[in-house]
């Protein structure tokens, strides 16, 4: 369970978003607009992910 990743993209910008929105932004460690991380499948990042969802792009490993 511990080696289910999900990639995720910053694909908007964070610029004028509400303060919660780039919170869980930063939270996912994501820095700049085209950076992908890979992030632990965990429900904890799943809420983060599924909040912001409309600046990113998900792509379950």
């Amino acid at each position: 369970m511990a080696d289910n990743t999900i990639r995720v993209t910053l694909v908007r910008s964070v610029s004028g978003r509400l303060a919660a929105h780039k919170a869980c932004v930063s939270g996912l460690g994501i820095r700049r607009i085209h950076q992908t991380i890979e992030v632990q499948d965990t429900p904890e990042n799943r809420g983060m992910i599924n909040k912001v969802s409309y600046m990113l792009k998900v792509e379950d490993n």
